[in-house]
């Protein structure tokens, strides 16, 4: 618990009432590699914090596994349009190694967020954060070179690529895991 009370303490949204409220109703489990902690058609009832460790977040197109986000270390993660809508999720979301994940049920936040407004601000700024997050990564698709998106993603987050198997990886990147390794060659 103490790397998210440190992570949303150090927020500066929340007084002393609302961060103890908000805290209590977080859960915490310890996963193993390759646990699924959603599964496509299932309605997704958690925002998550890892902890420690890393969960990937990915959807099927013609059969294959398009890689949309991979929350490491002390972030936040979820199924934003399943969460919200409460509709079954087009995603999947399971641990790539051993993980400690922490999760807050959908319905005890909205009922922390129409109790304290600390709480829906820190709700609102998740959310911009990530709506960010999310255009950013469309635009580096859209108008970056594949090596340029791999420097970055390199440079962000160096330990990313000792810890994720480079199929994902290149799937994130958008890119295909031939011109992955032909990047990595050169680099």
């Amino acid at each position: 618990m103490d790397k998210l009370t440190q992570k949303i303490a150090g927020s500066g949204y929340f007084s002393n009432d609302s961060l103890q409220a908000f805290l209590q109703h977080w859960q915490q489990w310890k996963l193993p590699k390759d646990y699924m902690l959603l599964k496509e058609g299932i309605v997704s009832d958690y925002i998550y914090f890892v902890s420690s460790g890393l969960a990937r977040i990915y959807y099927f197109k013609h059969g294959k596994e398009i890689t949309e986000w991979l929350a490491m270390d002390e972030t936040f993660f979820l199924s934003i349009t399943s969460f919200f809508k409460r509709t079954p999720s087009k995603l999947n979301i399971h641990t790539i190694e051993p993980s400690v994940i922490m999760g807050i049920h959908h319905d005890d936040l909205m009922r922390l967020c129409d109790e304290y407004h600390d709480v829906e601000r820190w709700l609102r700024k998740l959310l911009t954060r990530s709506l960010i997050s999310s255009q950013q990564r469309m635009d580096a698709i859209q108008f970056e070179t594949a090596l340029h998106r791999y420097r970055r993603l390199a440079d962000e987050y160096p330990s990313i690529l000792q810890r994720v198997p480079l199929s994902y990886i290149a799937s994130f990147l958008g890119i295909t895991q031939e011109t992955l390794s032909r990047i990595r060659a050169h680099r």
